[in-house]
């Protein structure tokens, strides 16, 4: 399907080939998502860059992104890098379909959204995770501020198993999404073993007809995606690992980012790789740059 990545560029032909087959397209809102805290969360020294920035090797030093960023180091970052304003609009709430209860945070507009995100946590984890406002830097705390504060709305779901019930879990909370904002696009965030959800959920119609991005943090890699449905749509992926990650080899996810990259029909596919150097298997949550993320996503 060479039409792929061309929807991107506006070439008639193939985009109403692209609604056809994904109606979630029809009516999509460029978002250009306002600053906030940027000098605080904006990546530090870029080492490299390659494909036209696509691919970024980030400074990554424990002493000042850790240690001088929190005020108790990985339990407590300091008050300037968090804004409570999101609390007002966070509740806990469960979405029930037949045989399945999700249980998730909700933050932000619970009604007609104009886009979604949806955090995945990796083994052990749950809908907590993904709300902690003074753990990883203040990260999520951002993330929440920039759905609050553009007309967004974030999800943070307990997710059991990365399997089929985990993926049912998922479609389940996308389909909440579709009936509560119809045209919200959907950015798939997932951390570590959860991007086994991303991938699957890349290759599911239910889920893949609304995504805007998928966002893989310190996770796995899938080499089938490139025969996946999100795929074949020009679905942006972003790739972050830290060089240091004991759990998944950074070089796997590097390998994926050169292997749907290179698409051979001339085209580069909207795909970034961001590695921080000397990071560890948690630094992509605590420094990925989400307004940057956001809008290479939604802006386009």
């Amino acid at each position: 399907m060479r039409w792929r990545c061309r929807i991107f560029w506006g070439r008639p032909v193939a985009f109403l080939v692209a609604l056809a087959l994904f109606p979630g397209l029809a009516g999509a809102e460029a978002i250009l998502i306002k600053p906030y805290k940027d000098r605080l969360f904006s990546y530090p020294a870029v080492l490299a860059s390659a494909d036209r920035g696509s691919y970024l090797k980030v400074d990554y030093k424990k002493a000042r992104d850790l240690h001088q960023r929190d005020q108790i180091p990985e339990r407590r970052v300091k008050g300037k890098y968090v804004s409570m304003r999101p609390k007002r609009k966070q509740r806990a709430l469960t979405i029930k379909a037949p045989d399945i209860a999700v249980e998730t945070y909700e933050v932000g507009a619970t009604r007609r959204a104009r886009f979604a995100v949806i955090f995945i946590h990796g083994r052990g984890g749950d809908r907590r995770l993904g709300v902690k406002d003074w753990t990883f830097g203040g990260n999520f705390n951002r993330l929440k501020n920039l759905a609050v504060r553009n007309g967004g709305v974030y999800f943070a779901p307990t997710i059991p198993s990365f399997d089929r019930r985990g993926l049912n879990h998922l479609k389940t909370l996308v389909t909440y999404i579709r009936r509560t904002s119809p045209r919200a696009r959907i950015v798939l965030a997932c951390g570590s073993m959860g991007s086994i959800l991303c991938w699957e959920g890349a290759n599911d119609p239910g889920i893949s007809s609304r995504l805007a991005g998928i966002a893989i943090l310190g996770g796995t890699g899938d080499r089938s995606f490139s025969s996946s449905a999100a795929y074949h749509a020009g679905v942006p992926v972003l790739l972050a690992h830290g060089s240091g990650d004991t759990v998944y080899n950074w070089r796997n996810q590097y390998d994926l980012y050169r292997s749907i990259r290179n698409t051979g029909d001339g085209e580069a596919y909207p795909a970034r790789f961001v590695l921080f150097e000397t990071g560890s298997h948690g630094t992509p949550i605590r420094m990925i740059d989400w307004r940057d993320t956001l809008n290479w996503m939604l802006y386009r």
